[in-house]
């Protein structure tokens, strides 16, 4: 076969599958036209109404704003003689009475908690003056620190510490319960 006619034997399927799509391109439906018909005029309007009547409410007044309470300042006694186990204090600089660095970390009752701490501390001591053992060398040494623990306590609790003072009374309270396993 010769060349123009092996092109136009390839070309023939092309050029009849574009006269199908023209034929339906033209045959689609169209929409109906859209017709814009105004709104009829209101026939009658409303007759002897009362006019519109506008009250404007009065501005409620806020009272002036009080300025927040500062926090209550507890300080500390001047004690005339410093503690006999003071060296973290005296590497310390001195800070200021008012203001703690950490805030303040009450999660309960002041006083209920300054009495709770007061009862383990009272607690501890009879713990520790009922023990009729004889105490190793080691167990003395442990007898010493809860002492000195109760001790640091109770000045904590003098100086307004409660915190501090429980802390201590449960550390001298856990000593004192590995002492009478």
């Amino acid at each position: 076969m010769k060349l123009p006619a092996k092109i136009a034997v390839w070309l023939l399927p092309f050029f009849l599958t574009a006269c199908v799509h023209k034929q339906q391109a033209q045959v689609q439906p169209l929409a109906p036209p859209i017709v814009d018909n105004p709104p009829p005029p209101p026939s009658t309007a409303p007759v002897n109404l009362p006019p519109p009547v506008v009250t404007i409410p009065p501005e409620p007044t806020k009272p002036a704003p009080t300025p927040p309470k500062p926090a209550p300042r507890h300080r500390k006694p001047k004690n005339s003689t410093p503690p006999a186990n003071s060296t973290q204090e005296a590497s310390n600089p001195a800070p200021n009475p008012g203001v703690s660095a950490i805030g303040q970390l009450s999660s309960g009752d002041p006083s209920n908690y300054r009495q709770e701490t007061e009862d383990m501390i009272g607690a501890t001591e009879r713990g520790l003056n009922n023990i009729t053992r004889p105490l190793s060398d080691a167990e003395q040494k442990t007898a010493d620190h809860i002492r000195e623990f109760l001790k640091q306590a109770k000045a904590a609790l003098v100086s307004g510490d409660v915190d501090g003072a429980h802390t201590l009374a449960a550390k001298a309270k856990v000593l004192l319960a590995e002492l009478t396993k």
